[in-house]
């Protein structure tokens, strides 16, 4: 229930955000997202835990609010199979996840300057799907299980970029976010006795394009 409240608050200061848009900005952005990996250990084991690298996609709307602050509702996906490996094993399964967050954006130059860089923080939800196929034997299954199955998690949003308008509606975009969340542990299930440390940082640089209005 909680992380369906934060959601619903996302989504809804997101939309409050935009209809008081003196100026809209809507766009789509390309990346990678780059997760650090978590410690998962028994008392006769350890191994580390996580998401490899891949794809990162999304679009975003926001609106100017004031002079130097603006807010955004994104969405991003992004391709990152799950993975668990020690020594020289390693097992992984196919993955996907979808993030949906408002960001607050603070412009410190003034909003028509050419060059304007910003800082963004935010929160939201994040989704991870183990997609792949399960069998009846995965490596390493004696720390933890890789599954096919769904699972929700509240996230923090927290980067900056710049955005360089190339034109009078046109803005292009460089910018780096870290999407904070507490690791999913049905997508990639401890095994008995097993216990996972710490949160996931996603440290996604993306660059993309945006029409004003």
């Amino acid at each position: 229930m909680r992380i369906h409240t934060i959601g619903l608050l996302a989504c809804t200061l997101g939309l409050a955000g935009l209809g008081q848009a003196q100026e809209w900005e809507i766009g789509g952005i390309a990346g990678a997202g780059f997760m650090n990996g978590n410690g998962i250990s028994t008392a006769a084991a350890s191994a580390t835990t996580g998401f490899k690298t891949g794809g990162a996609f999304g679009v975003f709307a926001g609106s100017n609010l004031y002079p130097h602050l603006s807010g955004e509702i994104r969405y991003t996906y992004q391709m990152n199979d799950l993975k668990i490996s020690s020594g020289g094993t390693e097992a992984t399964f196919k993955g996907i996840s979808h993030a949906i967050a408002y960001e607050l954006l603070y412009h410190p130059a003034p909003r028509r300057s050419k060059a304007q860089p910003f800082a963004a923080a935010g929160a939201g939800i994040k989704i991870f799907r183990g997609t792949g196929k399960e069998s009846a034997y995965q490596p390493l299954s004696n720390l933890a299980y890789l599954t096919k199955t769904m699972e929700m998690r509240p996230l923090i949003t927290a980067g900056g970029g710049v955005k360089y308008r190339i034109s009078e509606h046109l803005v292009f975009r460089a910018e780096i976010r870290d999407f904070i969340t507490p690791f999913p542990k049905k997508v990639i299930t401890p095994a008995p006795g097993a216990k996972i440390s710490g949160w996931i940082n996603d440290f996604v640089p993306l660059f993309g394009l945006a029409f004003t209005f």
